[in-house]
């Protein structure tokens, strides 16, 4: 059977995922178009239609598919941490860290408004998903601050997630004092452990 066949038998969907994360890691968004996906897939340029009619449609399925991967490496990380909160936030931090320097494209479309249907069910699934893993590090962080209000856990959540989101922000735009190009090591994250809990 050949290629576009099996595209034809079940797979079109994920062969178009796939090779539009490639494209997107590779040349940034303004690589991306629907044409371009279906000829990285091997398949004619009217395909795509079957499964996104748009660009923002296929570009929200990325998104979606990038949320998915974020919380799994913010996981990853917190597996083989220690379970104590201190250890437990950084773990999730240095993960947050790591997907935004493993896949940088994908982490700026993830929070791109404009060019995502932010009311796709898959993607506001997805983007829930990842946000648990920053409740779920905060919750404990609050109860030792003595934070027990829903205001207060929320603007902890707020103050961890801006810390750390806006660190790979600047680290991804070179403006660390580290030209960033995905190789060396990158200076460390910001210390939310030690802000938010003191000393070891």
């Amino acid at each position: 059977m050949s290629g576009k066949e099996r595209y034809h038998h079940g797979d079109l969907r994920n062969a178009l995922l796939q090779a539009a994360v490639a494209l997107l890691e590779e040349g940034g968004l303004d690589a991306l178009s629907l044409r371009a996906v279906a000829a990285r897939a091997g398949v004619s340029h009217a395909a795509p239609a079957h499964h996104f009619p748009t660009l923002k449609s296929l570009l929200t399925a990325v998104a979606a598919d990038a949320f998915t991967r974020f919380a799994a490496t913010m996981q990853a990380e917190r597996d083989q941490a220690p379970p104590d909160p201190r250890s437990q936030l950084g773990a999730a931090g240095d993960g947050y860290v790591r997907f935004a320097r493993n896949s940088p494209q994908a982490f700026r479309l993830m929070f791109s408004p404009s060019r995502l249907d932010w009311m796709d069910a898959t993607f506001h699934q997805a983007g829930q998903q990842a946000y648990r893993q920053l409740e779920d590090v905060c919750a404990p962080v609050a109860a030792l601050r003595g934070e027990t209000s829903p205001e207060q856990r929320l603007a902890l959540q707020h103050a961890v997630w801006s810390s750390v989101h806006g660190y790979c922000h600047l680290l991804l735009a070179g403006q660390l004092g580290y030209p960033y190009d995905g190789s060396p090591a990158p200076p460390p994250r910001p210390d939310i452990e030690g802000l938010l809990l003191g000393a070891p």
